[in-house]
């Protein structure tokens, strides 16, 4: 890894290969997979994540949203890509790229339906997604003789899987409410392929799901956060390699006096003598206020550098009142020993906020 002289996120592809396979060891060899990479892959890079996937054999890859798609397809990406939440107002451009609809409710499926007859389509293929529990998006049940009859016969649309997304399967204490999901989803999907003139593939098991309820695979599995290195579980988490480090560097450092405030609203005021350093980076770049006044930490040479003080828009202070650095020297975020999820634990958050809310404006530098 190069040594920070700004603030930039690495990239790390070879952890992500190393957490494709890891995932996929955990699956029956016959079992599909697909990649989430939406959110720029994570906060990471999308366009990079996604041609590293297709390269590695990924089945699918999938965004929420159609301009993410564009993006990949723009990019050359040619794996099928599905959309996890497309919206009317998007239908045209999705079909003119190939990307493929979750369709989750009566008014979407007809809306996507009068746009593959709007532009000629003839078994353009689709995704119905069921809602088993999570009470976000999706049909239920008694939806299934209206999709029978929405789908069978039609020439523009056919069904190529049926979905579902659980809602604790992180957690075993609810391994109860996962278990009713899945017997859910097994009920419904057995019933629409009955009545189906198509024979739609199935799946429903996220990151979490493919660690802790393998028994549900189905026949594709889509995976989100484990490929970034994260298992919701700790156990799981070492077995995995976070893939993005965020580094910055030392601009400069004050020797503070006793009784004397740091930063804006004067938040945090020094009992005894201190040294700070401030650096290069603050919510703008995704290091959002609530990490601030010791919430979380940054590394410098190993040892921890305490946030004090309000995190400003642009830069953070931290204590180093003990560790022995200089102007420009290298500074952790988090990645390494640091990982994403500790970070955002400090804070009473989750790796998957963090990751995702690192700005734009940072550097990604990519490392082979």
């Amino acid at each position: 890894m190069s040594k920070a002289t700004e603030t930039v996120l690495e990239i790390d592809l070879r952890a992500l290969e190393h957490n494709y396979r890891y995932l996929r060891g955990r699956l029956r060899p016959e079992t599909r997979f697909l990649g989430v990479v939406k959110a720029f892959a994570y906060g990471s890079e999308s366009i990079t994540i996604a041609k590293k996937l297709e390269a590695l054999g990924a089945d699918y890859l999938a965004v929420a949203y159609v301009k993410e798609g564009v993006v990949l397809r723009d990019a050359g990406i040619r794996t099928p890509i599905l959309v996890l939440h497309p919206l009317p107002i998007s239908f045209d451009e999705m079909i003119d790229r190939c990307l493929e609809p979750s369709l989750y409710s009566p008014k979407i499926l007809e809306e996507f339906l009068d746009a593959a007859k709007r532009q000629v389509q003839t078994a353009y293929p689709v995704h119905i997604k069921f809602n088993t529990g999570l009470n976000r998006l999706g049909f239920v049940g008694n939806d299934v003789d209206y999709l029978a009859g929405q789908l069978n016969g039609r020439k523009e649309i056919k069904a190529v899987s049926i979905l579902s997304h659980l809602a604790a399967s992180e957690d075993l204490n609810e391994n109860a409410f996962t278990r009713n999901q899945i017997e859910a989803f097994e009920k419904i999907s057995l019933e629409i392929r009955k009545k189906l003139d198509a024979h739609p593939f199935r799946h429903l098991l996220n990151t979490s799901g493919i660690i802790n309820h393998p028994e549900a695979q189905y026949d594709m599995v889509r995976s989100g956060i484990g490929l970034y290195g994260f298992g919701n579980d700790a156990k799981i988490d070492t077995q995995l390699r976070p893939v993005a480090t965020l580094k910055t560097v030392i601009s400069q450092i004050h020797t503070i006096a006793a009784g004397e405030s740091i930063g804006y609203n004067r938040a945090f005021v020094t009992h005894s003598p201190r040294v700070t350093a401030t650096l290069p980076i603050g919510h703008a770049d995704g290091i959002g206020r609530q990490y601030g006044n010791s919430k979380a930490y940054v590394t410098i040479h190993g040892n921890k550098a305490p946030i004090v003080g309000n995190v400003c828009m642009d830069m953070i202070m931290v204590d180093i009142t003990e560790i022995n650095c200089k102007e420009g020297d290298e500074v952790i975020v988090f990645g390494g020993n640091h990982t994403a999820e500790q970070f955002a634990k400090g804070a009473a958050t989750i790796s998957y906020e963090l990751l995702t809310g690192i700005s734009q404006r940072v550097k990604r530098m990519i490392l082979p």
